[in-house]
């Protein structure tokens, strides 16, 4: 859940690591700290944002081109300058993101010793294991493949030794690590918008491999064997300026107005209207392998688990193929019923999301077919999955999801157009049309997007509401669902979406003139059961927020405030619904005056259970 960054080279360290901390710190920020190696291992920890590590650094400078670096998200230990990383033991500083499953087995191990512990991390026993083997009289390499071999979890880690002033050593087991190369210099970090601004070329590592990194090269070798491997350079199209708000207040917003712009990208070149066809040449499912599926499995976290929930619609509807959609966090502890029959798609923004992970490994291990829908390249899901879909939505940075949300509802929408077209129960008209809507939700989605500063305006008017309810039908349901989570997410106001047809069994008792109701209800197969749903909370005094289409006037006259979408069909109406809700969370969370793009206790990518 943290976020490294390492530098060897012949510029000055300090400033580009914290450079690279400050594109890193959605991974984590209760605190942050660099080790510098310049004859000793000079540490500097501050706990709090990052901005309270360039004020330590501004008052206590520190030189030397040899470094790591840390953004923490709390997992073991309090946020504390002491449990605050890098930890340094002996001659070794260490950073560390993951999580050492059997930290307090080694730890009492190591305490037997004699050795001292000086805060509640897993982490800190990584450098004692290190320190241990350095003094038994092993070299740097030799200490760190004997200290990662010890462990059992997740870790991606970073190490310096004040001894090898020429390298540094790093080791990936479930955690994300890549290096990046450059000129006389080279980089690690958890996330590429960390070394964009300093190369394009990097190197992703896999589980299992070690690297020593010095400032002309890298050698990877497994940790288990020590045989040397080669890992392909990767050349990366995204510009510095992605990573960057783009004159917009956060992050967040920025996100928003790009995902016109995303959902092009994630399905140009992908779907043919003369054809009626979708390609994923990617994907390598050929008529054998889908008359094989019998039942598909979406299997995702958050945000995600929502666009799963659409895309169980969309499947289910244009292929005819039983869906299943299950939160990846329970997926292992059920024992599932997944078979050689079964396709188990991951779902995930960054790819690297451990329960996620973690699920579509023990589908693969039941014979399951598996495939993922990820956006970044590289990513340990990407890599585990036997088939992927990238979403090409460029790097989100703002911790709430919005246009990976969306480019994972088109992406779903893709796929269940191109399984029904495969095994011939969805037509060459129905596709078509299907398309067509496709190609009409970007434009449909800057309509939704200029509702803005109406959005705002509405916002201001509930911003002081302590709990919400969101409602929606079908395909909308989910919709429902992912409001209130945008609006717990950022805002602190306690919210819950529902299924329409369940509100009069228990929710509708919290109905009040002081709990808004958020209502989605574009026209659509179930619109006059959501309209009686609808009059169900004015009649018990409830406040109306209504998402609807721009020509429907008693909808617009029954509601408080009404937010007008495009026409839309059933299909397209989820994708452009959700934008008016992600930016009445975005305008609720900014007039209250909350960390939009950091919110508490909350971090971008969730790399640990």
């Amino acid at each position: 859940m943290c976020g490294i960054i390492g530098y060897i080279g012949a510029n000055q360290a300090a400033p580009i690591l914290v450079e690279g901390l400050r594109r890193l710190e959605y991974r984590g920020y209760d605190s942050a700290g660099l080790a510098i190696v310049d004859g000793d291992i000079h540490l500097r920890r501050a706990v709090g944002k990052l901005r309270n590590l360039d004020a330590l650094l501004a008052e206590s400078p520190v030189l030397g081109t040899l470094g790591i670096g840390h953004t923490r998200w709390a997992t073991h230990g309090r946020p504390t300058e002491m449990n605050a990383h890098p930890h340094i033991v002996g001659s070794v500083a260490v950073v560390h993101n993951g999580i050492i499953e059997n930290h307090l087995e080694l730890k009492a191990e190591l305490a037997a010793e004699g050795r001292k512990f000086a805060s509640e991390t897993d982490t800190e026993v990584f450098s004692h294991l290190i320190d241990r083997a350095l003094k038994q009289g092993k070299d740097f390499e030799a200490a760190v493949r004997e200290a990662v071999g010890l462990v059992r979890g997740s870790y991606a880690i970073a190490v310096v030794d004040r001894n090898c002033p020429d390298r540094l050593i790093v080791a990936k087991q479930q955690s994300p690590l890549i290096l990046g190369l450059g000129e006389g210099e080279r980089f690690v970090a958890s996330d590429i918008p960390a070394v964009i601004s300093h190369t394009r070329q990097v190197v992703y590592l896999e589980d299992g491999d070690l690297a020593v990194v010095t400032a002309e090269g890298h050698r990877i070798l497994r940790v288990q064997t020590g045989q040397e491997v080669q890992r392909p350079v990767v050349h990366i199209d995204w510009s510095a300026v992605a990573a960057e708000k783009g004159g917009y207040k956060h992050f967040m917003l920025k996100e928003i107005h790009e995902q016109s712009r995303a959902i092009t990208d994630t399905f140009r070149g992908r779907a043919s209207v003369e054809q009626g066809e979708v390609f994923f040449e990617e994907l390598n499912f050929d008529r054998t392998v889908l008359d094989d599926i019998r039942r598909i499995v979406l299997i995702a976290c958050g945000t995600s688990w929502h666009a799963a929930l659409v895309g169980k619609h969309y499947i289910e509807q244009a292929a005819r193929i039983p869906v299943e959609v299950d939160l990846a966090s329970e997926f292992r502890y059920r024992d599932p019923v997944i078979d050689t029959h079964t396709l188990v798609v991951a779902i995930s923004q960054s790819g690297e999301t451990a329960d996620t992970l973690a699920a579509l490994n023990e589908a693969k291990s039941r014979g399951a077919r598996t495939a993922a829908i990820v956006n970044v390249i590289g990513s340990s899901i990407a890599r585990a999955a036997g088939e992927v879909i990238y979403t090409h939505a460029g790097p989100e940075i703002g911790v709430a999801s919005t246009k990976a949300f969306t480019t994972q509802m088109v992406a779903l929408y893709l796929l269940a157009i191109y399984l029904g077209r495969r095994i011939d129960r969805l037509s060459v008209d129905q596709a078509r049309s299907l398309i067509e809507t496709l190609l009409q939700v970007p434009a449909e989605v800057d309509k939704a997007i200029q509702l803005n500063w109406h959005v705002r305006d509405v916002a201001r008017r509930f911003m002081n509401a302590t709990s919400a309810l969101y409602i929606g039908r079908g395909l909308l349901h989910p919709i429902a669902l992912e409001g209130a989570l945008k609006l717990k997410e950022i805002s602190y106001i306690h919210a819950e979406g529902y299924a329409a047809g369940e509100l009069k069994h228990g929710p509708i008792a919290l109905i009040d003139e002081h709990t808004p109701s958020v209502v989605v209800a574009p026209r659509g197969p179930s619109f006059e059961k959501t309209q009686s749903n609808l009059s169900e909370i004015l009649a018990r005094r409830g406040k109306v927020i209504a998402v609807g289409n721009a020509d429907d006037e008693p909808l617009r006259t029954a509601a408080d405030d009404y937010l007008a979408l495009p026409a839309t069909t059933p299909w397209s109406a989820p994708i452009v619904a959700v934008v008016p809700l992600q930016l009445l969370a975005y305008h609720i969370a900014d007039l209250k005056g909350t960390d939009v793009d950091q919110p508490r206790n909350l971090a971008k990518s969730v790399t640990v259970e």
